[in-house]
């Protein structure tokens, strides 16, 4: 396994993208099972693997939690080693976001919902980071996780959008044995709250089977379990930072009378500090 800190370095470490297919797994560090599952589907879709590092300053707004964020560079080039990662690119701040740089990438219409209402600017951030690293190593293709959805729906219409020549794919969410989807940031909960947080994807998922039990039913009965969970949330002690249905084509907000064919619940709670985000894709039950 190869490392790079700068462009320079990362240049001179990189393969021919013509002759290789290169495949990229963008990370913030911290890295745990939900990583690796990335970095397997890498390695069966292309033939070189490449991780980079980086803890984006630009998706972090004011107040939140960008310098506690877990760093954990030692543990985190072991893992990789151990998974067969053939490139580590682990730039500076400095490197990849130039002081004084004015120029960004706009997530449009749909960035600045659900996360970006709470999180404004973030998604400009991730995407202005992430087609920089597009740039920079020319993969074949690069894995997201399927735990933020908004975020993934916004890749993959960015590289339309802009014509970029990456395959995008979302991977299913690696989850612990209680289904709590896995996430650097679970280190932050107390052992309390981390037992109380497995309750967030169980009522994720009690919603999901219940829309598709009211298939056919009332449209207005189905959307009303968006509110059913905002308040089951709250009752199990979260604080809710929304609840929402969300069109799978155009990630809009579901708000009837017409209910399309395939939707996703969508939720982000905090439990004491720390913000958990899930999801379930919704059956139209046909």
């Amino acid at each position: 396994m190869r490392v790079a800190r700068s462009f320079s370095e990362l240049r001179t470490l990189l393969p021919p993208s013509r002759t290789v297919r290169t495949w990229l797994v963008p990370t913030m560090g911290a890295l745990h099972d939900g990583h690796g599952a990335l970095i397997d589907r890498a390695k069966s879709e292309g033939e070189f693997v490449a991780v980079s590092i980086f803890v984006n300053p630009l998706q972090f707004g004011p107040g939140e939690d960008l310098d506690r964020y877990p760093r954990t560079e030692a543990e985190d080039l072991d893992f990789l080693e151990g998974r067969g990662t053939d490139l580590v690119f682990l730039p500076s701040a400095g490197e990849i976001v130039p002081p004084g740089g004015q120029v960004t990438v706009s997530a449009g219409p749909a960035g600045k919902l659900y996360c970006g209402v709470s999180r404004p600017g973030h998604f400009d951030g991730v995407l202005t980071i992430v087609l920089k690293l597009f740039h920079l190593f020319s993969p074949e293709g690069a894995i997201f996780g399927e735990k933020d959805r908004q975020q993934l729906f916004l890749i993959q219409t960015m590289v339309r959008d802009l014509n970029l020549s990456v395959r995008v794919l979302g991977h299913p969410t690696v989850r612990e044995p209680d289904g709590l989807a896995l996430s650097s940031r679970n280190r932050y909960l107390s052992p309390e709250e981390r037992k109380q947080a497995a309750l967030f994807p169980s009522l994720l998922e009690r919603t999901a089977t219940r829309w598709s039990e009211l298939a056919g039913r009332d449209p207005e009965e189905r959307l009303a379990l968006r509110d059913d969970l905002s308040r089951s949330l709250e009752g199990a002690g979260f604080r809710v930072d929304y609840v929402t249905i969300a069109d799978r084509q155009t990630f809009l907000p579901v708000t009837g009378p017409e209910i399309p064919p395939q939707a996703f619940l969508l939720a982000a709670v905090f439990l004491g500090k720390t913000r958990l985000i899930d999801n379930r894709e919704l059956s139209s039950g046909v």
